[in-house]
């Protein structure tokens, strides 16, 4: 079970923020961006203090003899001795952008200022679910690298990434799964409220 901080900053200015740990020891400071309380605690929706990005890696297949074109397909790393394997070179290219990659908690972050976001370079990702459609994410090209030969890109998502956490009756706060149908519910109204704002 991943473990939580809950730190209400003293400066009522601030933003309130929570730190995720991860079961590797890994830390994600986010923003609390809404919270509502609910019968078994309250309920927060969080977004990571810093920019989430994201490592697809290439497999090329030719896809039409005649014209002889190969068809590129991106695949989302999620292989956590992967994302470990590939991470210098990563954090290396990454460098030439003035942006600094961190190995955190629940996804990869950099921080520093994000490159114009232009339209050759949204990649809309294809995300499959439980569902009979795919959802699709639009994310933004950051850098390109090879890892032993094997072509990898860098890219962060155009909408923002949202955890929804409980802060229970016990003082801690642990993620919850937005999967569950009583949960859709109360993502809806933190998000709806969040929009109201």
């Amino acid at each position: 079970m991943s473990s939580f901080e809950y730190n209400q900053e003293s400066d009522s200015e601030d933003i309130d923020r929570v730190t995720l740990t991860d079961e590797m020891g890994r830390t994600l400071d986010c923003y609390v961006e809404n919270a509502m309380e609910g019968n078994d605690g309250t309920y927060l929706l969080l977004m990571p203090v810093d920019i989430p990005v994201v490592i697809l890696s290439w497999d090329s297949e030719e896809e039409d003899s005649e014209d002889n074109e190969e068809i590129s397909n991106a695949v989302l790393l999620e292989d956590q001795e992967e994302i470990e394997e590939v991470f210098p070179d990563a954090k290396a290219v990454l460098a030439e952008l003035d942006l600094t990659l961190k190995l955190t908690a629940f996804t990869l972050t950099v921080t520093g200022e994000l490159p114009p976001i232009e339209d050759d370079g949204i990649l809309t990702l294809e995300l499959e679910n439980d569902g009979p459609s795919l959802d699709s994410e639009e994310l933004q090209f950051l850098k390109d690298f090879y890892h032993h030969e094997q072509k990898y890109s860098i890219y962060t998502p155009l909408s923002p990434l949202l955890f929804l956490a409980k802060y229970n009756l016990l003082g801690k706060v642990e993620l919850v799964s937005p999967e569950d149908e009583e949960m859709q519910v109360i993502l809806e109204e933190l998000l709806f409220d969040d929009i109201d704002e």
